[in-house]
């Protein structure tokens, strides 16, 4: 999740951010840092379990807000639901806890200490704290006063800090890059190599596909979403116009003065806002349109709830003086003509039962009251009825089934060395962006190829966009070996930090396997 700020750590904004990070992350540390089984939460909730020991409400509060705040520094802007859910900011927010506290336990048993001097080395050390290069306390007290922090705290927290980084550093250390490892990236980097593939498409096989009425009848059962009708309605309703009330509206001077200064940034001009005078007609006309729009809502809605439970719509037309109109049963897709565009009067018609009267909803044509005259619930019609648009569905489905079991079969052949129909893509090296000769375009696909010899297949096949593909190394022309004698310890300084990386991963998975971890579901559910 946080590869984004990784690649991107050398940045002037990732360096500021950094700042911040300095001043605000450490609360979490210093909470979880010696706090014992209780948290700060105590026994009144809790965010997580850890073998007994609890991540309180607070902790998890403060470091999913901490780090919502450091996305929003990098992107510069308030991050929007979406992004955060694809982020999966609350679940990272808790698992940095839950690992931080578990390294945490194993330093202990490991017997890994930091002391006061390591602290106060550190914190000189940060350019934070630095003027003109040089640790300044009154700096260093003058931020923290403005984080809220104390000094004891802070160096509690700083001490957590180092802790954690000092044990995750001897894992680190731990991990190695071998010759093996070296000449095996070397040949990835630079050898090349020619596929040979067999791939299949639905499109590929529509023609063999094959139904009896029983495949019909099973994907009707399993997709009855693809072909329910939709639920629609048959509506009576009236429209009362807000102008027909405007002969009998006055606005009075103080309305209009209030009218005026309500709706200021309507009376722009080209120098400025202009005054009441010289706009007074326009003010009065609009401050009259909106009189007689409230009056004729209040109207419709007072006739409408006094005689609401007769859901006699007849009986409210009559006392408005209005007509009754009529549209047909009609769906939230397709409405009916005389309601197009009238999104607010569609979506209400289909809240209500039949029978039952509703509104007043205004628009911009006028005021509604509305009947449901008849309703119609969403149904799957019988099979005889929508036949062909099962067939149509369910040959596609078994298309896919049938294009991807081909090449499963294809995949085994060339396993075993089967000879079979190929093409082959001729020579190409590796790269990154996962780019394939005349196949496309799959990273997942280019790593596991790379590791093959010659005659050797993955087994399985790869599938981009709607096509499998089962591949086999025909040739592979390795890179000269002496070229790999004289970058290999250069390659192993480039490998070593991914390594590095894999090992602590693996190391924290290991803790994790281990611990006893209860998590609060709640709190990480996305909604």
């Amino acid at each position: 999740m946080l590869n984004i700020i990784r690649k991107q750590k050398e940045s002037i904004i990732i360096k500021f951010v950094f700042v911040v990070i300095v001043l605000s992350f450490i609360g979490t540390i210093f909470l979880v840092w010696g706090k014992g089984s209780e948290g700060v939460g105590g026994r009144e909730g809790y965010a997580a379990k850890v073998d007994g020991t609890r991540i309180s409400l607070e902790e998890y509060q403060n470091a999913y807000q901490r780090l919502r705040n450091m996305y929003q520094q990098i992107y510069g802007q308030s991050i929007p639901a979406e992004m955060e859910k694809l982020l999966g900011l609350k679940k990272v927010a808790l698992d940095n806890l839950i690992d931080s506290l578990l390294v945490m336990k194993e330093a202990k048993s490991l017997g890994i200490k930091v002391s006061k001097d390591d602290v106060k080395t550190a914190i000189a050390a940060m350019p934070a704290f630095q003027k003109d290069g040089v640790f300044s306390f009154d700096l260093y007290n003058q931020l923290l006063r403005s984080s809220r922090l104390t000094a004891s705290d802070y160096e509690e927290g700083q001490q957590g800090e180092l802790l954690l980084n000092k044990t995750r550093q001897l894992i680190k250390d731990k991990a190695t890059v071998t010759d093996e490892d070296a000449l095996a990236q070397y040949k990835k980097e630079n050898d090349r190599i020619d596929l040979e593939y067999a791939s299949y498409s639905p499109s590929d096989v529509l023609a063999e596909v094959k139904l009896s009425e029983a495949d019909l009848n099973d994907y009707l059962q399993k997709n009855q979403n693809e072909f329910k009708t939709p639920e629609k309605v048959a509506l009576s309703y009236i429209i009362l116009e807000p102008s027909s009330m405007a002969a009998k509206v006055n606005v009075s001077e103080d309305e209009i003065q209030t009218f005026y200064q309500k709706n200021i940034d309507r009376w722009q001009g080209k120098d400025g806002i202009l005054p009441l005078k010289e706009v007074k007609e326009k003010v009065k006309i609009e401050a009259l349109r909106q009189k007689a729009a409230k009056q004729a809502f209040e109207l419709a809605a007072d006739t409408l709830y006094k005689n609401i439970k007769s859901g006699d719509l007849t009986l409210i037309a009559g006392q408005l003086k209005l007509k009754i109109q009529e549209a047909p049963l009609f769906s939230a897709k397709a409405p009916a003509a005389a309601l197009a565009g009238e999104a607010a009067v569609i979506k209400k018609a289909l809240d209500l039962k039949q029978g039952e009267l509703g509104g007043p909803v205004e628009t911009a044509k006028g005021i509604y009251i509305l009947k449901a005259r008849e309703r119609k619930a969403a149904a799957v019609p019988p099979l005889a009825e929508i036949k062909s648009a099962v067939e149509e569905k369910t040959r596609g489905a078994k298309a896919v089934e049938l294009a991807k079991k081909k090449a499963e079969d294809a995949a085994k052949q060339l396993s075993s060395k089967t000879e079979i129909k190929t093409r082959t893509t001729g020579s190409f090296g590796f790269n990154a962006k996962g780019e394939i000769p005349t196949i496309g375009t799959s990273p997942e696909m280019t790593e596991a190829v790379f590791k093959l010899a010659a005659l050797q297949a993955p087994g399985s096949p790869f599938k981009i966009g709607d096509r499998w593909y089962a591949v086999r190394v025909k040739s592979r022309t390795e890179a000269p070996k002496a070229e790999f004698d004289k970058v290999k310890e250069e390659l192993k300084k480039k490998m070593l930090p991914n390594k590095q990386g894999e090992a602590l991963d693996s190391w924290t998975k290991g803790l994790r396997a281990k611990a006893k971890i209860e998590i609060n579901q709640a709190l990480v559910t996305e909604k």
